[in-house]
């Protein structure tokens, strides 16, 4: 088991940045990667983006391509989103999970989810 502990959500105006982190409860090991996915409103969960924990390849959705960054802090076991240019469709609950899988959009693949952190983005 591991448990995924996610801070950093709030309340921006739009053009703004935030900076969402994901804190796992052990170090993620070969093969795992981790992703951030989120939930808007009345709107089935969608993907965001992904780090693979061993060389760290990112994978992204087109909609936050150019605007988010994923990262990895291996000592720390944590990951972080960092979200610039903000946009009104952007407001959603944010999701950390963790997979066995290689660098995946697909949120079957990932066994262990955080309880969310909300980002509400104003116009």
């Amino acid at each position: 088991q591991v448990q995924l502990v996610e801070s950093g959500g709030g309340l921006v105006q739009a053009g703004g940045s935030l900076r969402l982190s994901c804190a796992a409860s052990r170090s993620p090991i070969f093969m795992e990667t981790m992703g951030w996915f989120r939930q808007a409103p009345g709107k089935e969960r969608d993907f965001v983006a992904a780090i693979t924990w061993s060389r760290g390849s990112t994978v992204y959705a087109d909609s936050v391509k150019g605007r988010f960054t994923i990262s990895r802090d291996n000592a720390k076991n944590t990951i972080y989103l960092q979200m610039n240019s903000l946009k009104p469709e952007d407001t959603a609950v944010y999701y950390c999970a963790l997979g066995t899988v290689n660098l995946s959009r697909n949120q079957d693949r990932f066994n262990y989810w955080g309880q969310g952190t909300q980002v509400t983005v104003s116009a």
